[in-house]
């Protein structure tokens, strides 16, 4: 009986991850008044194309000022890489068919999740948004989404802060790939500013970096297979 509540435990666990990670990225998604082809929008080839720069590199190494990939930056490497101008709602549209971008914090739980989710908004998290007020820190909230239609796989790893600001960066996933280090000292910044992460169900506690300076605050977000504080 224990071995197969364990089994069962595990297959909860992996399917609420893979609920978590496939998330709603699209190329080439249809977007309500853009077509390809239009002025100022890429081709589907394009996009994969862009997808495959952006593999597994920052925005420094395009002589870029960021720590990471910023719709301004993205803006700026398309001119560069297809001598295109998109305006910054253009892009916008094509982050949000990716699946980035705001999200309710039920949205990032699969459907066993929600109301766990729902009662940590209500206990948890208004301290979490205290503390950084009062530290001038910044939070974010962390998930992942699989991109359909590249070869090979991508995955979209990104950052919304509460502001509605989007950081990301792009990988080619391998088997139960852990949460970049990198990336989350990237959004501490040169400046390593405060700041507290928001991690979802992408990502069980043993696969968070460890020893992250001070500054780096990580909170999990209730998922399958975590344990869940009481309300």
């Amino acid at each position: 009986m224990g071995v197969a509540l364990r089994d069962a435990g595990r297959s909860v666990t992996s399917w609420c991850r893979r609920h978590t990670i496939g998330g709603d990225g699209a190329v080439a998604a249809v977007r309500r008044g853009l077509r390809q082809g239009e002025p100022g929008t890429l081709s589907r080839e394009q996009e994969l194309e862009l997808i495959d720069v952006l593999r597994g590199v920052h925005p420094g190494e395009f002589g870029l000022d960021e720590e990471l990939w910023t719709r301004q930056s993205l803006t700026t490497l398309i001119e560069r890489q297809f001598e295109l101008t998109m305006d910054a709602g253009t892009v916008g549209a094509y982050l949000r068919a990716w699946g980035l971008g705001p999200r309710e914090p039920r949205e990032r739980a699969c459907g066993l999740c929600v109301g766990a989710v729902e009662r940590w908004v209500r206990s948890e998290y208004p301290a979490i948004t205290r503390s950084a007020q009062e530290h001038a820190a910044e939070v974010y909230w962390i998930g992942r989404v699989r991109l359909r239609g590249t070869m090979p796989a991508a995955d979209v790893i990104s950052a919304v802060s509460s502001r509605g600001r989007v950081r990301f960066m792009i990988t080619t996933p391998t088997v139960d790939p852990p949460l970049p280090r990198d990336f989350v000292l990237r959004l501490s910044g040169a400046e390593e500013r405060t700041v507290h992460l928001i991690v979802d169900g992408s990502w069980p506690r043993n696969e968070w970096p460890r020893r992250l300076p001070r500054r780096i605050i990580l909170h999990p977000l209730p998922s399958c297979g975590r344990p869940v504080a009481a309300a």
